[in-house]
């Protein structure tokens, strides 16, 4: 029985140690910490790529027009451009960032998120492309208040 533990737990090691460097996420939170304080989309954006300039094409983002729960509002999104982060941002609550992933050379970029909105305003996705280039796409939707949808 010892045996099999002791292997087990060297092939375990082994397959961690091999696992590139690439495929391990990087925790903005602690990398980029201003990003999650920042009030604006404008200012989150920019301490996120250091740039707010944007070239409005090539991602999708889709969520209702109007939201009848503001606890739990579903927004997918995704983009075909070949990405290195993809970040979501809202301006409805006082700090604008939502979530940030890493992306690697051969991931889906095709997300799906519930977020929480406090009133109506505009849910925007940035990618940062492999070329350096930043992209957005933007909609904005209505939060029903009491949750009769108008």
């Amino acid at each position: 029985m010892q045996r099999r533990k002791f292997l087990s737990f060297t092939l375990g090691a082994v397959a961690l140690a091999v696992v590139p460097a690439s495929v391990r996420a990087e925790n903005f939170r602690v990398t980029k910490p201003t990003v999650w304080t920042a009030h604006t989309v404008d200012d989150a954006i920019v301490a996120m790529f250091g740039s707010s300039e944007t070239i409005k094409d090539g991602v999708k983002v889709k969520t209702q027009d109007v939201a009848s729960n503001g606890g739990a509002i579903p927004i997918e999104f995704s983009t075909k451009i070949p990405a290195k982060t993809v970040a979501l941002f809202q301006d409805a609550n006082p700090e604008a960032a939502v979530c940030a992933y890493s992306v690697g050379k051969n991931d889906i970029t095709d997300y799906s998120v519930k977020i929480k909105m406090a009133k109506s305003g505009t849910v925007t996705v940035v990618v940062e492309g492999l070329d350096g280039k930043l992209y957005s796409g933007s909609k904005s939707l209505e939060v029903a208040l009491g949750g009769c949808e108008g």
